[in-house]
């Protein structure tokens, strides 16, 4: 057992023992041993189900919505992508800070594509910091690659690729419900239900939703890459947001969201004196 695992089930155990929190979420071993899942101890003696591996990939923090009121706080392990999406959601007003105890987890790196871009793996917020983080890597080369190549096509190549694209999306509404971002108490996507639930298999009903959602989530995608994990057709979905985030960075300098709870959303600010050369 790793002396980093270890520490998190003695502060894991220490917290529910001393009733500082109700339950705690983490990671837990599944039959598969390259496989982690979500799991939420609530006794003491639960604690030493936690893990801590280079398969800890899941995001933990869009839990917190299922429990907005809790009787005492949630214990949540916490690496850098919870923290950004800790602070989403306090930026949205879907959670209280006070209801929740952050156990910092500096993040070492997991067996995932997406951690590959990275930028922030050590914890911004947290009550507790379980062990001395190293340094954050530098800047991940490539952040927006796939947004260039993209870029490089010609409208009707674009028009072709996004078309064959969400061709292949089954509107299971995967990438809404892991994603931070999308915290709507009801999602538009769900207002209309004509037909089948309203989820005709179209290109065009399928473009709707992931255009729709892109503009959304737009500024406010903390680049976790959730959306893309649990998608099952592997969709490129964060090739849309992307982009939006790269015209921010190209227009103001660098941006990334979810660094505090307080900075206003980049789409959601204007200035009296902004250009408008369009006009």
């Amino acid at each position: 057992m790793s002396e980093k695992q270890e520490k998190m089930r003695q502060c894991a155990e220490k917290l529910l023992r001393d009733g500082e929190a109700g339950y705690v979420i983490g990671w837990g071993e599944t039959r598969f041993d390259d496989r982690t899942t979500p799991i939420f101890v609530e006794d003491p003696a639960g604690a030493g189900a936690f893990v801590w591996n280079e398969y800890a990939i899941n995001s933990l923090a869009k839990y917190l919505l299922d429990d907005k009121y809790p009787d005492k706080k949630i214990g949540l392990f916490t690496r850098g992508c919870e923290s950004r999406a800790i602070n989403r959601l306090l930026k949205d007003n879907q959670i209280k800070r006070e209801n929740v105890y952050l156990i910092g987890v500096p993040c070492d790196g997991k067996k995932s594509d997406r951690c590959t871009l990275c930028r922030e793996r050590n914890p911004i917020l947290y009550d507790v910091l379980l062990w001395t983080p190293e340094d954050d890597p530098p800047p991940a080369a490539g952040r927006f690659d796939r947004v260039k190549d993209i870029e490089a096509m010609s409208p009707d190549e674009r028009y072709v690729y996004w078309g064959e694209t969400y061709d292949s999306c089954i509107r299971c509404y995967a990438c809404r419900n892991v994603c931070p971002a999308c915290n709507c108490r009801e999602c538009y996507a769900d207002m209309s239900k004509t037909g089948f639930q309203g989820k005709q298999h179209s290109r065009s009903d399928n473009q709707i939703f992931g255009v729709t959602r892109a503009f959304h989530v737009g500024d406010r995608c903390i680049e976790c890459g959730e959306c893309e994990r649990v998608c099952p057709m592997n969709l490129p979905i964060m090739g849309q947001t992307q982009k939006i985030l790269k015209d921010i960075n190209e227009l103001t300098g660098e941006y990334e969201c979810g660094m505090d709870a307080t900075s206003e959303n980049y789409l959601g600010r204007f200035d009296l004196d902004d250009k408008d050369e369009f006009m």
